[in-house]
C-alpha cells in the first residue's frame, strides 16, 4: 500500500511539475506555434524563416527586420504590428489581418496575400513584386514608392 501511495504521489509531482512551453519560446525553438497568443511580443531581427504561425495573434508585435521568408502566416492577426524592413518574401499571408501595420521597406516579393486586410497599412517603399494581392483590402494603405511590378492586384485597383 505504501509503495502504491508513493508511486501515486511521485506521478502527481511529475504531472504538476510539467508545464507547457511558453508560446514565444516555442516559436523561437521550433519555429511553429499555431493559434498562439503573441500579442505585443518583440521578435525584432529574429530568424523565423519557414515558421508556421497560422491563426496566431501577433497584434502590436515588433517584427522589424525579422526574417519570415517562406513562413506560413495564414489568418494571422498582425494588426498594428511593426514589420518595417522585415523579409516576408514567399510568405503565405492569406486572410491575414495587417490593418494599420507598419510594413515600410518590407520585402514581400512573391508573397501570397490573397484576401488579406491591409487597411491603413504603411507599405511605403515595400517590395511587392510578383505578390498576389487579389481580394485584399487596401483602403487608406500607403503604397508610396512601393514596387508593384508583376503583382496581382485586387479588382478595381487603380
Amino acid at each position: 500500500m505504501k509503495v502504491i501511495l508513493w508511486m501515486l504521489s511521485l506521478t502527481l509531482v511529475m504531472v504538476v511539475g510539467c508545464s507547457k512551453i511558453e508560446p514565444r519560446q516555442q516559436l523561437l525553438q521550433d519555429k511553429k506555434c499555431l493559434q498562439c497568443d503573441l500579442k505585443g511580443d518583440n521578435f525584432s531581427q529574429a530568424d523565423l524563416q519557414k515558421a508556421v504561425l497560422n491563426g496566431s495573434d501577433l497584434s502590436g508585435a515588433n517584427l522589424s527586420q525579422a526574417n519570415l521568408s517562406s513562413s506560413l502566416l495564414d489568418s494571422v492577426n498582425l494588426s498594428s504590428a511593426n514589420l518595417s524592413g522585415a523579409n516576408l518574401s514567399q510568405a503565405g499571408l492569406s486572410l491575414a489581418n495587417l490593418s494599420s501595420s507598419n510594413l515600410q521597406g518590407a520585402n514581400l516579393q512573391k508573397a501570397y496575400l490573397r484576401g488579406a486586410d491591409l487597411t491603413g497599412a504603411n507599405l511605403a517603399g515595400a517590395d511587392l513584386r510578383d505578390a498576389d494581392l487579389s481580394a485584399t483590402k487596401l483602403e487608406k494603405a500607403n503604397l508610396k514608392g512601393a514596387k508593384l511590378e508583376g503583382a496581382l492586384m485586387p479588382d478595381g485597383w487603380k
